[in-house]
């Protein structure tokens, strides 16, 4: 069982992970384990997994410095078990396994859903811009058919708190961003007071997926969702925020920062205003206060690559690609000063 070396998997003990199966779901495995570390990830660690019949993915947290309420496992597999039957494409989820003495840390089985995470614009621009322009559509409608979906119903009404959500965000990502403290960061205070001051009134309650891009969508040979997936983030809260970071993803990719999709510069994606357009229309929902949202979203993704760059630093991250993360942090913060004072003048 070669592929069980640590050196080739790291985060992955193939046999203890093939008896934690044998115990716990003995019908499940049929054959030896297999497994390789899917390239491209930058905070969960993603893994195919498979027995000679049948294959799954696997997902857990990054290896080292954490940040706390981060990379959390159960939410994952509880919001996609939850959404499953929806309208929201979701992998079909297996099993969940919250002893970190398995694995060293919690992780869980999903179903390996058959379909592309379009990341670079050459990608898309292979396909052409007509097959573009659908996939990029059902991009927007995927988050539209989420942000209408009752927690209730699905069960997930104790999913997170939805009151005070804007506030806490705030505070939460000021944290996580002290958390993982390395060097100064000229705009992190000025950004962080006016997000602290300029709070709109929330838009209606929702599910949040939290970390909403085109590379966290499956797109299957039709070009139609087969599967957004990457749930870490998800709560319930202010919908809005999937919606500006979105955009936010979108603005940082076509500038060309490292470490950030640069896929909606395809000729045939949609322009913000279309996308901004399609989404008020199939959500309902009222997006004058877009600018502070799109704040925050600076704020929180760059507490987010900061980690992933302490990480880094540490000598915590697997695979390659991270060295440039770092860079993307100040523009980022000056972009959220921008956007919040932009929408206050």
């Amino acid at each position: 069982m070669g592929d069980s070396d640590v050196r080739e998997l790291p985060g992955l003990d193939l046999d203890r992970l093939a008896a934690w199966l044998a115990a716990t779901r003995p019908d499940f495995v049929t054959g030896p384990l297999t497994g390789r570390l899917i390239a491209g990830g930058r905070s969960n660690l993603t893994y195919l997994i498979g027995d000679g019949s049948s294959e799954w993915i696997l997902r857990r947290p990054p290896l080292g410095h954490v940040l706390a309420t981060a990379h959390d496992m159960g939410r994952e597999y509880r919001v996609m078990s939850a959404l499953a039957g929806t309208d929201v494409p979701v992998p079909r989820t297996y099993v969940h396994c919250a002893d970190d003495d398995i694995l060293g840390a919690p992780f869980y089985l999903m179903e390996n859903v058959a379909g592309t995470p379009y990341r670079v614009a050459a990608e898309l621009v292979a396909v052409g811009p007509e097959r573009t322009r659908v996939i990029s559509a059902g991009m927007v409608d995927a988050l539209a058919a989420l942000h209408s979906v009752d927690p209730v119903s699905v069960g997930l009404d104790d999913f997170g708190r939805a009151t005070g959500f804007l506030e806490r965000q705030v505070y939460r990502w000021k944290k996580q961003l002290d958390a993982s403290y390395s060097r100064d960061l000229p705009g992190a205070d000025e950004l962080y007071a006016l997000l602290a001051e300029r709070q709109p009134e929330q838009s209606p309650d929702g599910i949040v997926h939290g970390d909403y891009r085109l590379d966290n969508i499956l797109v299957d040979a039709r070009d139609r969702v087969a599967g957004v997936i990457d749930w870490e983030m998800a709560t319930l809260g202010d919908p809005l925020t999937d919606v500006a970071l979105l955009l936010l993803y979108q603005r940082l990719g076509e500038l060309g920062l490292p470490g950030v999709s640069d896929a909606s510069g395809a000729p045939g994606f949609l322009g913000e205003t279309e996308i901004l357009d399609r989404y008020a229309e199939r959500s309902g929902r009222d997006l004058a206060h877009l600018g502070f949202y799109l704040g925050l979203a600076a704020f929180k993704l760059s507490a987010i690559l900061e980690g992933i760059h302490y990480r880094y630093l540490h000598g915590q991250t697997v695979g390659s690609g991270f060295d440039k993360i770092g860079d993307a942090v100040e523009p980022l913060l000056r972009a959220g000063i921008t956007s919040v004072k932009e929408e206050n003048r």
